[in-house]
């Protein structure tokens, strides 16, 4: 039984290492695009944390232009060439996201720092993001992209 366990496991692990930084991009690409969309269409749930963080700006504009920023980048992880561009907007963003947590402490924890609400765990989750991120950046960097303008030369 662990015989057979393992070999179907490492086989899986093989397929995995080849396509999981795809699976993962376009992951990112997929949340991005359709939390930004809500944002774009006034029917995020996030648009009432969003107005309270971010209360200097007008809600009815900010939130629309930062649903279409989300898009941006959603559509960015898409397009292989934007990449590295594309990583550096999706991490000023999410450092952003994390503005809640010290601005609306209370909003965000039942206490602090070790027990957080749902709309905590809903920031607190935005790190899962920020790894896929870099993930993604280990993978598109300066060596994958000579590689493939060497390619593009040979042909």
């Amino acid at each position: 039984m662990k015989t057979t366990f393992n070999s179907f496991y490492f086989r899986f692990s093989k397929k995995m290492e080849k396509h999981s930084i795809n699976i993962m991009r376009i992951s990112l690409a997929i949340v991005y695009v359709w939390f930004g969309a809500l944002k774009i269409f006034g029917i995020s749930p996030a648009g009432e944390l969003v107005e309270e963080t971010v209360y200097w700006f007008k809600p009815e504009i900010f939130i629309p232009v930062l649903g279409i920023f989300e898009v941006i980048i959603g559509l960015g992880l898409l397009i292989k060439r934007f990449i590295p561009y594309t990583i550096v907007l999706l991490l000023m963003h999410m450092a952003v996201t994390f503005f809640p947590i010290f601005i609306l402490k209370t909003i965000c924890f039942d206490a602090f720092p070790y027990c957080p609400t749902l709309i905590g765990q809903y920031i607190i989750k935005n790190l899962i993001l920020i790894s896929g991120a870099f993930v993604i950046a280990a993978k598109y960097n300066e060596k994958y992209y000579a590689e493939m303008n060497s390619k593009l030369l040979i042909k």
